[in-house]
């Protein structure tokens, strides 16, 4: 089976793989979503859902220090990462032994053409198919009214994200406007730059740094009259088969700044 990933990239598959490695948190979620949780042999130690798997598994590192030599011993036959997330080092290394699939999504689109590419991959098209058809109303269209965000990820420096991410786009189908969306990737910023970039509220993700209400009150005294709240970034940065199971999460995170 030729197959081709996400960065254009030619894959050679001589079979329906049987030893699945994820360097992916999201990623992994999905592959056992798509029933394949017992070809998984080895995730990272970020990959929390499902919270067993971790357990059963072997743990081969983190998604930018990955040990290439635990992959290699645990005999994989597809390897699945991701352009973002991993190390283009990680991934070469890897690529020397076996197949490595890289995903690249910046957008829910991105997700449905993977689904689709999985489900070729793994003979699981009618089920990637009906998950497509369920994401595409995971999302509340134009919830909000373009409100102005910044969704910051990080302190020491604050760094926020830019017009071209996977974040991006779901506030912007939701109805927000990112505030710093015409910047790439993931800027860094200053409390001056919040304070300039005239915001209806800051949203302090739970991932990768784990902001607490000591933040909030931190920023609150440099932002008066903007909302500061914490949100969930997996509900915002997981793409795959998170969005099916956030229960509404979007709306309630606008009635509870409705209600602040």
């Amino acid at each position: 089976m030729q197959i081709t990933d996400q960065l254009n990239r030619s894959i050679s598959l001589p079979s329906v793989p049987k030893r699945i490695i994820s360097l992916v948190p999201s990623l992994t979620e999905l592959l056992v979503d798509l029933g394949l949780e017992d070809l998984i042999v080895g995730v990272t130690k970020f990959c929390v859902h499902p919270s067993h798997l971790r357990k059963q598994v072997e743990v081969i590192g983190g998604t930018k220090k990955v040990h290439v030599d635990k992959v290699e011993a645990l005999n994989p036959d597809f390897v699945i990462a991701n352009k973002e997330e991993n190390t283009k080092e990680d991934i070469e290394g890897i690529a020397k032994f076996c197949p490595v699939f890289v995903s690249d999504i910046k957008t829910p689109v991105d997700t449905a053409d993977l689904l689709k590419v999985l489900g070729v991959i793994f003979d699981k098209s009618a089920l990637t198919d009906n998950i497509n058809e369920r994401l595409k109303s995971a999302l509340p269209l134009d919830l909000f009214s373009g409100q102005r965000v910044a969704y910051l990820i990080w302190k020491n420096p604050y760094m926020t994200i830019g017009g071209d991410t996977y974040i991006q786009s779901i506030m912007t189908t939701i109805g927000l406007q990112n505030a710093f969306g015409h910047q790439d990737r993931y800027p860094q910023i200053t409390t001056e730059d919040l304070i300039g970039a005239k915001l209806d509220y800051v949203f302090l993700s739970s991932e990768p740094f784990p902001f607490k209400q000591e933040h909030i009150d931190e920023l609150s005294s440099h932002l008066p009259g903007v909302q500061i709240v914490l949100v969930d970034g997996e509900a915002f940065s997981w793409y795959g088969t998170r969005l099916l199971k956030i229960d509404n999460y979007f709306r309630r995170l606008k009635a509870s700044l409705l209600e602040g």
